[in-house]
């Protein structure tokens, strides 16, 4: 049986160490702020996340690119020149080209290397969310899954995976063109949050909205509450950020005294999909009954 390799992109938000010790690849994306492009590495080398937030909240404006099919050759190549598969795991297609990408360049390396196994597959996630996803099945790899069988697992938990988020600055939203004018003004003054999740297509869809932010944050875990599958404490929570400690603090709080989790994986997001968030964005993920 060959050998194969999980391969993501850096959408997936995934630390340094998560990345290292899960045996995944990352293919970076790419980011450009003061006319400087920079790629989106784990280690975050091109510019540190106290930086790039510190510049988020200047005002500073940040554009991003999708990863193209040449990126993808450039990495899937060695891969299948070592004898190895490949199973990507890509950011939502909702949201980017990134898996359109990834397919064109699976469907190119297939003629060239008929004897590979080549899987590419639609996460419909985003951030830490694609990160539960690819760290569970780096899990279920090292079980011994097969290719094809971590694919058909991978494909059956996607259904499951829920991810709720709240934003914290509703200005940033209007600059993006997600939010108009008037709603971002009388949202701020009053301190209206909306409760947002990434729905079954892989899309991020407001369904609520609450004043003040512990309430936003309170509504997250009990969507948890409600849709999480049983036993809550036996879950491995993730848990995205956009450079705000207090409110991982609060949630973590919540999450271990109302459900007694005990494994909450917090990190930053990354400065690609921080770049469309703001500062102060939470994201809450966990296994759900449904999405």
């Amino acid at each position: 049986m060959r050998d194969y390799v999980i391969l993501t992109d850096s959408c997936v938000d995934m630390s340094e160490q998560e990345v290292r010790e899960s045996g995944v690849l990352v293919l970076p994306l790419t980011f450009t702020m003061d006319g400087v492009n920079r790629r989106d590495t784990p280690d975050h080398a091109e510019m540190s996340l106290k930086e790039f937030y510190d510049n988020i909240r200047a005002g500073k404006q940040c554009t991003t690119a999708a990863v193209n099919v040449e990126d993808y050759l450039a990495v899937m190549r060695p891969v299948l020149d070592a004898g190895k598969d490949i199973l990507c795991i890509a950011f939502s297609s909702a949201l980017s080209m990134t898996y359109q990408s990834a397919c064109m360049a699976a469907q190119e390396l297939r003629e060239a290397y008929p004897a590979a196994k080549i899987v590419v597959i639609d996460s419909l996630s985003a951030s830490r969310g694609q990160a539960m996803l690819v760290y569970h099945a780096a899990k279920e790899k090292q079980k011994g899954k097969t290719i094809d069988e971590l694919a058909d697992w991978v494909r059956e938990m996607i259904p499951h995976q829920c991810h709720w988020f709240t934003v914290a600055d509703l200005n940033h939203l209007r600059r993006g063109g997600r939010l108009n004018a008037t709603s971002a003004v009388l949202g701020t003054v009053l301190s209206i949050k909306p409760i947002m999740h990434t729905d079954d297509e892989g899309k991020l869809t407001p369904v609520g909205k609450v004043r003040g932010m512990k309430a936003a944050l309170t509504a997250l875990v009990d969507k948890m509450d409600e849709l999480g599958i049983r036993p809550l404490s036996d879950q491995t929570v993730f848990i995205c950020h956009a450079d705000c400690p207090d409110s991982v603090d609060y949630v973590s709080g919540l999450l271990r005294e109302r459900f007694g989790v005990t494994d909450i994986r917090a990190d930053y997001i990354g400065p690609v999909i921080g770049s469309h968030t703001g500062a102060g964005t939470l994201g809450l993920f966990f296994f759900g009954t449904q999405r």
